[in-house]
Order: C-alpha cells, then sequence, then structure tokens
C-alpha cells in the first residue's frame, strides 16, 4: 500500500512540476520570461518536496531517481516504477497544457508548448554540455542535502533553488530540460523538432544524474570526517 502511494505521489508531483513549470513557460510575457519560468519551477519543487517528499522523495525527475538508485537508496524495480509515474505524470500536464493552448484560448508564448530544443541559441555539443553539468548540480544538491538529517527542514530551500538556478542559466539557450520527464511530455504533443530533438534531453540529464551520484559520497564523507574531527 505505501508503494502505491508512493508512486501515486511520484506521477501527482510530476504533474504539478511540469504544469506549472512549463505553464509558466508558454504564458509568460517574453519581458521577464526567463525569471519567471525559474521561479515557478523552483518554487514549485520547494513546494513538492515539503508536500510529498516525507512520502516518495519527491524525485519527480527520472535524473534524480537514476542518482538514487546509483547511491543504494532505492531497488531497480521501486526506480522503475518511479520512472514509469514520473513520465506519465508529465505527459498527462503536457496534454493539459496543450489542451489550453489549443482550445482554452491560451497563447502560447514559446511557440512550441514549452519543448526543450537547440539549433536557436546553442549547437547540439552545447546543449549536452549544458544539460548534464545544470542536471548534475541539481541531483548533486539532492544527494548531499538529503543526506544530512541535521539540515533536513531546509533541503527544500536548497532544492528548490537549485532548480531555479539551473533555470536561470539555461532557459534562454534550450528551455532547461534537467529532467527527461519535463522534455518528454512536451515534445510528445509538439512533434517536430522537439521530438526528433528529445534524445538529447534525456540522455544528458541522465549523464548529469549518475556523475552526481558518483561525487556525492565525495562530499558526504568530508563532511562526515570534518564533524568527527570537532569531537
Amino acid at each position: 500500500m505505501r508503494q502505491a502511494r508512493q508512486y501515486t505521489a511520484e506521477l501527482i508531483g510530476s504533474f504539478l512540476l511540469v504544469f506549472f513549470g512549463v505553464g509558466a513557460a508558454v504564458a509568460a510575457r517574453v519581458e521577464g520570461g526567463v525569471v519567471v519560468v525559474a521561479l515557478a519551477f523552483g518554487l514549485v519543487m520547494l513546494a513538492l518536496v515539503y508536500t510529498i517528499g516525507p512520502l516518495s522523495g519527491s524525485h519527480v525527475n527520472p535524473a534524480v531517481t537514476l542518482g538514487v538508485l546509483l547511491s543504494g537508496k532505492i531497488s531497480l524495480p521501486g526506480a522503475v516504477a518511479y520512472w514509469l509515474a514520473q513520465f506519465a505524470g508529465a505527459t498527462v500536464a503536457a496534454f493539459a497544457l496543450w489542451v489550453l493552448t489549443r482550445w482554452g484560448g491560451v497563447t502560447d508564448q514559446t511557440g512550441a508548448l514549452g519543448s526543450n530544443g537547440y539549433g536557436a541559441h546553442i549547437n547540439l555539443g552545447g546543449t549536452i554540455l549544458l544539460e548534464v553539468v545544470l542536471t548534475f548540480l541539481f541531483v548533486l544538491v539532492v544527494l548531499v542535502v538529503t543526506s544530512r538529517a541535521e539540515h533536513a527542514g531546509f533541503a527544500g530551500l536548497a532544492i528548490g533553488f537549485a532548480l531555479a538556478a539551473a533555470h536561470l542559466v539555461g532557459v534562454a539557450l534550450d528551455g532547461t530540460s534537467v529532467n527527461p520527464a519535463r522534455s518528454f511530455g512536451p515534445a510528445i504533443f509538439e512533434g517536430g523538432d522537439a521530438l526528433r530533438q528529445l534524445w538529447v534531453f534525456i540522455v544528458a540529464p541522465l549523464a548529469g544524474g549518475a556523475l552526481a551520484a558518483l561525487l556525492a559520497p565525495l562530499l558526504t564523507s568530508a563532511d562526515v570526517r570534518y564533524r568527527d574531527t570537532e569531537r
């Protein structure tokens, strides 16, 4: 029963993150749009950490789940179930946004349902590097702050700010993914270049998440040793 609730939480959380975050991109005015989108993603993520975090960990991102899996904190079957829930939630959210832009009278300010893409402001190689680094930052913050019980009450702030910072850098370049599910949903309904380029926004964030899982123990272990020398 608890596992079913965890998967449901991930589905709902992924839906909310994509609906509000990508929805901000779709509806944001051109002036100040980057800041609006960054705040939308960051604030929703912050809220989700405190809302569903105690139940599912509030991954709502396949790259985060991969990082947690490689850290040995979730089983492979559990991770697969999380991934299915995350992609499903993001797809339903993208469908809702698609309905709003097609029949709800909402003007799509992005012209592409808030999907990720490269070519206009950054090339393929730059996009891969950007997404790996941005996702590395985000997943690293998630893994490190959630490993420190003494700072658990502030974990949501660090995670939310990290996601907002990633979007401040990446929105104007490739729309910022750092989350394969976030990229998948809009691309499915937008089609065209968004769908053809989707692989980049799945592979690069997963690589960034894996790199974060590899290096996170170096930071957390150092933190433990430092505390031990103070005693």
